[in-house]
């Protein structure tokens, strides 16, 4: 593949990341006011400081890249757009809390993904340290996703 295009590639997908920051950050607040578990409040409130450094690292990305073109990113506002409709059909404060985890983790899988396949074309575009940052991102996502499916277990079993 020529390089440019693969640099091209890389571009889009920063874009479509800090575009995606921008659409969970606002959600962040909205979604820790109807949590109601302490733990998963300080989940949330753990991942809003994890994402505040991916968007950090984006910049830095964004910047080795040569910058990048603004976009939506329409996949991270549906999973803002499922989680608010999750949230506001649960009959109960603990439905309600293994709903803001599952569509936290669909959020999360995203963000591997997304992480994971723009580092893998920096590394080939010879983006080491986009590639160094989104690497850390990825593990610093499936962290978090396995935070969320342990505590997910836990409110199943003492209900």
């Amino acid at each position: 593949m020529n390089t440019e295009d693969l640099k091209q590639l890389i571009k889009d997908g920063l874009s479509a990341q800090q575009a995606g920051s921008k659409v969970a950050a606002k959600a962040t607040a909205e979604i820790l006011d109807d949590a109601t578990n302490p733990e998963l409040k300080t989940l949330l409130q753990r991942g809003n400081e994890t994402s505040k450094q991916w968007e950090q690292r984006l910049e830095q990305a964004i910047e080795e890249a040569g910058g990048v073109e603004e976009q939506d990113n329409e996949i991270v506002e549906a999973h803002y757009e499922v989680s608010k409709e999750i949230r506001s059909q649960a009959d109960t404060d603990e439905v309600r809390d293994l709903g803001i985890i599952a569509s936290g983790q669909m959020a999360l899988h995203y963000w591997i993904a997304s992480f994971g396949t723009v580092a893998s074309y920096a590394e080939a575009a010879g983006l080491t340290q986009t590639a160094e940052n989104l690497h850390r991102s990825v593990e610093e996502a499936k962290q978090a996703d396995e935070q969320h499916t342990a505590l997910a277990k836990r409110l199943l079993a003492a209900g």
